[in-house]
C-alpha cells in the first residue's frame, strides 16, 4: 500500500530522499516563519506589580510565600537541639515587632506560652524544618528560650508519683 500523503500527519517530519527511502536531515539554519512571532510579556517588577494592583493572595492557597523565602534560603538551623517535642517560651512580653519579618512575630505570639515546635508547625500551616529555622533566629537573638524534653530516664518513678497521689487523697 502506498502513501498517498492525504492522511492526517503525511506531511510531518523530515521529507524522505525517494531515491534511497531515507530521511532527509533539515537545514538547522531553516525557520519556519509561518507561525507570528509571539512578543512575551516583560517581567514585572515588585513594586510596580503592587503599584498595578497585582495581588501576591491566592484565596483558595492563601499567601503565595516559598519557605526558602522565610528562612533567607536556609535550610538547616542554628545547632539549638531543636526537635520536634522541644519546648519553646518568650523571654520577653514586648518585641518591637516592627523590626521582624512577619512568620517571626507570628512565632513570638504564639510563644507567649509554653509550646512545642510541632505546635507552632501546626497553628501557622508552615513546614517543621522551617520553623526550626526561624526559631533558631529568635533563640539566638535570645527572643525565645528552648527546653529539650526530659528523657525517660529523668522522669520521677512510679513510687514518688504513687506517693504524691496518696497524699493528695489524704487531703
Amino acid at each position: 500500500m502506498r502513501d498517498t500523503g492525504d492522511h492526517p500527519g503525511a506531511g510531518d517530519g523530515p521529507p524522505r530522499d525517494p531515491s534511497r527511502g531515507a530521511r532527509v536531515r533539515r537545514d538547522p539554519r531553516a525557520r519556519d516563519t509561518s507561525a507570528a512571532p509571539v512578543d512575551p510579556a516583560p517581567p514585572v517588577p515588585p513594586k510596580a506589580a503592587r503599584d498595578q494592583g497585582f495581588s501576591y493572595l491566592d484565596a483558595a492557597a492563601g499567601p503565595l510565600v516559598r519557605p526558602y523565602t522565610m528562612t533567607g534560603g536556609r535550610t538547616r538551623p542554628v545547632d539549638t537541639g531543636l526537635d520536634m517535642i522541644s519546648v519553646v517560651v518568650a523571654t520577653r512580653r514586648h518585641v518591637d515587632q516592627v523590626a521582624l519579618e512577619p512568620e517571626h512575630a507570628s512565632i513570638l505570639d504564639l510563644c507567649r506560652r509554653p509550646v512545642s515546635v510541632a505546635e507552632i508547625s501546626a497553628h501557622l500551616d508552615i513546614p517543621l524544618t522551617v520553623v526550626k529555622v526561624l526559631l533558631s533566629d529568635l533563640i539566638s537573638k535570645g527572643d525565645v528560650l528552648a527546653r529539650a524534653p526530659l528523657p525517660a530516664a529523668e522522669l520521677p518513678q512510679m513510687n514518688v508519683l504513687q506517693a504524691v497521689l496518696d497524699g493528695i487523697r489524704r487531703l
